[in-house]
């Protein structure tokens, strides 16, 4: 991670000519904003309750269908990013938040987006009465429930196992707790930051349909866009238009890779913790093209100017970096058995408050036996899934990591085949699972893996990326090769980031559930016997005592298996596995 000197030339202080590139990227930021202006326009038009048949379903409409979609993706991207650098910061650089924090974002994880929306949408569109900025604000907030979680357990993951070089430097340089952030909390973790953004930007697309066709309280509420426009159209049987629609996301996703994934996968690797520079590097010709025109210096020109202050502000604010100062003993566990009961005191608040208000539903606490069993079910697909998905994935990922030729090649494959949502090929597998007689209690397992699998390939092949290179020329150099080479080096330096994808993994499952449990084609609900289904069911009837008993079982699930296992591997990670 160390930068380059850089040393005045006779060029400095001359005004920079002009290059034909820089002409290039002006017009694309000045056509993106004004796309941006025009769909944001659209969004705040009046709207009223109708059912699905009334989204045109012209192919003619799919650009505009696929730009509106793509908008609430990137700003549901932009505030997952600033809630995991939030959130994983607290956790990571406070013991008695942790308690709390990293408990909770398992439950949130777990919840599903159906859940999100069934509780949240009526808050929206109280918020925007009369206008879509409601729906809209509802669809965007589902999508980040679908994309922060990854991010912000591989950014805490990172932080947990910084090198304890980076504390030693941080305190003999003074930097603040905000400086320290910037130039080394984040640049530590960039590796994670994109490849697990990535997944999470692809993975969302899984939840689109859910997010854009909103049913709730027995009222159906359609968004224009890409999801919702596979949904209608495979609520009618028109597999014509699916296939136009399946098309559209190929050019999309394949666009989005080039343009804004494959520069940000070839930037991050400077940031790579090694002694020697890796003789092969990803490369990407957007990246280099902005390298080659003034829009960097420019930029960079700019953002010192406003850095300087904010820096400086910030700095007072925050701090200085100085962790060797200590808390006396006796308080500090004192403080820590006061938060603890006081937390405990709150979860068993509302975990009471939470059984009074489902007993107070038609079937009363008697929904939960049947419910348990249902989670117990999704349990066993989710166990399986995670288990065959670890024993695929974790080789392809290696292999890809540790090439970065192969990488280059594969990324935008593995981008387009994560990013594609499942959902767009359910109407097809369906039709397959009919002909074959296979039930969807086992089929459903299949269509859960093509949604999450995902998480575990991105995070592998982020942290084989993030194995210094010297360590592998070394082995190499020592001639190790086969199990010894994967025992000694490939599984302790991806076994935090594995952790990472699969305890996401996990959690992705769960919550793909809700649409992999149920799938409507040709007007016929064919449902699976598990949670996810009685969620699904409950939603669209609009039964929020049977939806609260869902999510509760499904959040004590996931909440206990977290407990008893990932947690405890993600403190192996931390204790045994780190660089530092």
């Amino acid at each position: 991670m160390a930068v380059s000197p850089t040393y005045p030339t006779r060029t400095v202080g001359r005004r920079p000519g002009f290059r034909p590139l820089d002409l290039v990227f002006g017009a694309a930021v000045l056509l993106l904003v004004y796309a941006v202006l025009r769909l944001g326009r659209s969004a705040s038009v009046s709207y009223t309750p109708s059912s699905l048949s009334t989204l045109n379903t012209s192919p003619a409409l799919l650009p505009y269908y696929a730009a509106r979609s793509l908008l609430r993706m990137f700003i549901a991207l932009f505030f997952s990013y600033a809630f995991s650098f939030a959130y994983a910061y607290a956790a990571a650089h406070s013991r008695r938040a942790r308690r709390v924090l990293i408990p909770a974002l398992d439950i949130l994880q777990s919840v599903p987006v159906l859940g999100f929306l069934s509780v949240t949408i009526i808050f929206f569109i109280s918020l925007f009465p009369g206008s879509e900025l409601g729906l809209e604000a509802a669809s965007i907030f589902a999508v980040f429930t679908a994309q922060a979680w990854n991010i912000t357990f591989s950014f805490y993951h990172s932080l947990i196992t910084e090198p304890s070089e980076f504390d030693e430097a941080s305190r003999l340089l003074g930097l603040s707790r905000w400086k320290r952030f910037w130039t080394l909390d984040v640049p530590n973790g960039a590796m994670g930051l994109v490849w697990n953004g990535m997944m999470s930007f692809g993975g969302s697309w899984f939840f689109l349909t859910a997010s854009e066709q909103i049913s709730v309280l027995k009222k159906n509420y359609t968004l224009p866009g890409i999801g919702s426009y596979v949904g209608v159209a495979s609520f009618h049987g028109q597999l014509v238009d699916v296939l136009l629609a399946m098309l559209t996301m190929v050019v999309m996703v394949l666009l989005v890779n080039f343009v804004f994934w494959r520069p940000l996968t070839a930037y991050v690797e400077r940031f790579r913790v090694e002694q020697s520079e890796a003789t092969d590097k990803q490369q990407s010709l957007v990246l280099n093209a902005l390298r080659h025109s003034h829009w960097p210096a420019l930029l960079g020109r700019a953002r010192h100017s406003v850095a300087r202050p904010v820096n400086r502000a910030m700095g007072v604010l925050t701090g200085t970096d100085d962790r060797s100062l200590t808390v006396h003993e006796g308080r500090r566990r004192a403080a820590d058995v006061g938060f603890t009961i006081a937390v405990v005191g709150a979860v068993g608040f509302g975990l009471f408050s939470m059984l009074t208000y489902i007993a107070s539903g038609p079937a009363g606490l008697g929904v939960l036996p049947e419910t348990v069993w249902f989670g117990f079910l999704t349990f066993a697909r989710v166990a399986i899934l995670v288990v065959v998905a670890s024993l695929i994935w974790v080789p392809v990922g290696v292999w890809i990591g540790f090439n970065p030729k192969v990488a280059r090649f594969m990324q935008p494959v593995i981008q387009l085949l994560a990013s594609f949502p499942a959902n767009f090929l359910f109407p097809f597998v369906i039709l397959v699972f009919i002909d074959l007689g296979i039930s969807l209690d086992f089929g459903g397992i299949l269509l859960m893996a093509l949604g999450t699998q995902w998480y575990i390939l991105f995070n592998v092949i982020a942290g084989a990326s993030s194995v210094p290179s010297d360590l592998r020329e070394a082995m190499d150099n020592l001639g190790v090769r086969g199990w010894t080479r994967w025992k000694r080096l490939i599984l302790p330096g991806i076994f935090p980031a594995y952790v990472t994808g699969a305890i996401t993994a996990s959690g992705g499952a769960w919550n793909a559930s809700i649409v992999a449990e149920t799938v409507v084609y040709h007007g016929t609900v064919i449902n699976a016997h598990g949670l996810g289904a009685f969620i699904a069911g409950a939603t669209r009837l609009g039964d929020f005592h049977e939806i609260f008993a869902g999510i509760l079982v499904m959040c004590l699930y996931v909440v206990g298996v977290n407990t008893l296992l990932w947690r405890r591997l993600y403190r192996l990670a931390e204790t045994r596995y780190s660089l530092g």
